[in-house]
């Protein structure tokens, strides 16, 4: 598999160099040649297949002979050894939890799938690679935990101060090792414009060796396929007909690895993109006029993007034609005041606890099936509500418990470095930093 760069089509690459490289010649993405159909009596018969060996049939042509198939194999068993189940909240809507992992967050399959993808193509190289990532919540946990102690990669994190929760912040400030936490006194646009500005700087990367770690880079990206047919595997046993598919959208990657899933032949009834008041794709959707804006910051932090990166995706996944487009996605903006008013009202009514970022899907998963009656389908609970005590604690006047996976990460001293959305100090730290 070959994959070109959305902005410079003459750029080529293999699985390892995109990997490696994480974006192409003008902070391109690399998007895959072709698209991989999968065997319609695959799709139909999920539940004969165990969970590693799904993914190994979605990931196997993507890589291609690059990494061979006994490694490929133990990549995706690691990158699928929990739990992730689809649960019922009622009679129409479902969740796909997806924070049974290591950070309690969905990152953890990209994050695993990637780290260890770049372990193997590093082996035998001489030199030391720097994983730059700019977060927005779980996307730093997720790496940090995927490359923490690996060998000859240090992982550098910027992420927004004082817009990141108590548990998120740990998580990627209390590891240290080859883990290095830059709290940016800015935004999360303000932290992946200083990522985009490293990579395209001559001087940091004649003395470093770069990569991304954000869904942008495509061994992020593309894993996240997995868990929409390990929950199309579930939905087979439960349900008839093809699921309403309903995600949490920020930075548009998830919602874009879903959509490319349906084309390679995923059953899917309709995708729904659930924003918060970041609601730069809802308003295009509404007006075809795609322009970023300044991000607002909302109880559903991860989803706080005023300019989402992987949109270009979808729209080459649709080959810019809009009303293609609009026909297989819809979208809803939801406020704060509505998501706290959610997760206090399925707690009561149904017993189930929502985050902020799941009670946005399930607003507008709400508000959809209320459109198309008869309809019913899953959104992604995409964290654990304890990632969010605050704000679920407020709505449902209950404690939540600390899971003991995070008791012992919670004592941890935090260890960051201040700095301001200057990318001259970006830099110096960068190069400064060993």
């Amino acid at each position: 598999m070959k994959y070109y760069n959305l902005k410079d089509k003459e750029e080529v690459v293999d699985f390892k160099t995109a990997t490696i490289k994480g974006q192409g010649k003008e902070k391109g993405l690399f998007f895959p040649e072709n698209i991989p159909q999968f065997d319609p009596e695959f799709i139909k018969n999920l539940q004969q297949y165990s969970n590693e060996e799904i993914a190994f049939q979605c990931m196997k042509d993507f890589v291609s002979d690059e990494i061979p198939s006994d490694v490929l194999k133990q990549i995706v068993s690691e990158t699928v050894n929990f739990e992730i189940p689809l649960k019922k909240i009622n009679e129409n809507i479902y969740s796909l939890e997806l924070f049974h992992g290591p950070t309690l967050a969905f990152k953890d399959v990209g994050a695993r799938f990637m780290s260890r993808c770049l372990s193997y193509f590093l082996k035998d190289e001489n030199k030391k690679v720097t994983v730059l990532v700019a977060t927005s919540g779980d996307t730093g946990g997720a790496v940090a935990n995927g490359f923490y102690k690996m060998e000859n990669i240090d992982v550098v994190i910027l992420y927004p101060k004082n817009r990141v929760s108590e548990v998120q912040e740990k998580q990627l400030t209390a590891l240290g090792e080859n883990i290095f936490a830059l709290e940016v006194d800015g935004s999360f646009d303000d932290c992946q414009s200083l990522v985009k500005q490293a990579f395209s700087d001559d001087e940091i990367n004649s003395t470093l060796f770069l990569t991304s770690a954000n869904s942008i880079n495509i061994a992020r990206w593309l894993p996240q396929q997995i868990y929409y047919l390990l929950a199309l595997k579930q939905w087979q046993k439960l349900e008839k007909g093809n699921p309403v598919i309903c995600v949490p959208s920020g930075n548009f990657g998830n919602i874009c690895a879903g959509i490319l899933a349906h084309f390679r032949g995923l059953s899917a009834e309709h995708f729904i993109a659930a924003c918060n008041e970041n609601d730069v794709v809802t308003r295009y959707l509404n007006t075809q006029k795609l322009e970023s804006k300044e991000t607002i910051p909302t109880l559903s932090n991860a989803m706080d993007v005023g300019n989402p990166s992987n949109f270009v995706r979808i729209l080459e996944l649709f080959e810019n034609h809009f009303e293609d487009l609009k026909s297989k996605i819809s979208g809803y903006s939801i406020n704060d005041k509505k998501t706290l008013q959610t997760i206090k009202e399925v707690y009561e009514k149904y017993n189930y606890l929502l985050e902020p970022h799941s009670a946005v899907a399930y607003t507008a998963m709400e508000h959809y099936l209320k459109e198309n009656p008869g309809k019913k389908g899953f959104i992604l609970g995409t964290a654990h509500p304890v990632k969010f005590p605050d704000a679920v604690e407020k709505a449902t006047q209950i404690t939540i418990e600390l899971p003991k996976a995070l008791e012992n990460l919670m004592k941890n001293e935090k260890k960051s470095t201040e700095i301001q959305p200057d990318f001259e100090e970006l830099k110096r730290f960068l190069l400064n930093k060993n």
